[in-house]
């Protein structure tokens, strides 16, 4: 037997639409981090976790349908984003892991969190002024304990 994705052990594509509808939810009705997405395109949450499944080790459709590791860092090019509010972020999707049902076991956890937090650090890397998307970079593909490294 084969150890299972992040993806697989998440509860695959139907878990993680749950998550990015509950998250964003609560995102549009925050102070802090909701006019970040007051005009936010309804498709946003079934994107989001199209990348999540792509990264977890799920399909690359993200890739496939919208474009890859540079289409999603060009969403937040000029954004601006601050470190209260990418707190705020993280804060607010692990709460909405809970509440979507992801599982709980400190392993799945663990590995979940270590993504989140590297992928908002970046996030608010790429959404400073000047900041510029990376030519062609694959997708990160993040597992039980292994992640890339971090070149901003």
């Amino acid at each position: 037997m084969s150890e299972p994705t992040l993806f697989e052990w998440a509860g695959g594509a139907q878990a993680l639409d749950r998550l990015t509808e509950t998250f964003y939810a609560r995102v549009k009705d925050d102070d802090l981090i909701g006019p970040l997405f007051a005009h936010m395109d309804p498709h946003h949450p079934a994107y989001v976790a199209m990348w999540l499944g792509e990264v977890f080790g799920g399909p690359s459709r993200y890739t496939e349908e919208r474009g890859g590791h540079a289409h999603m860092v060009s969403h937040h090019l000029g954004k601006g984003i601050t470190e209260p509010q990418r707190r705020r972020w993280v804060s607010l999707l692990m709460d909405a892991a809970d509440d979507a049902g992801l599982p709980t076991d400190p392993e799945f956890r663990a590995a979940f969190a270590g993504y989140i937090e590297w992928g908002t650090r970046l996030a608010v890397h790429f959404s400073q002024p000047g900041s510029t998307a990376p030519d062609e970079e694959p997708v990160p593909r993040w597992g039980w304990g292994v992640m890339p490294p971090y070149q901003p």
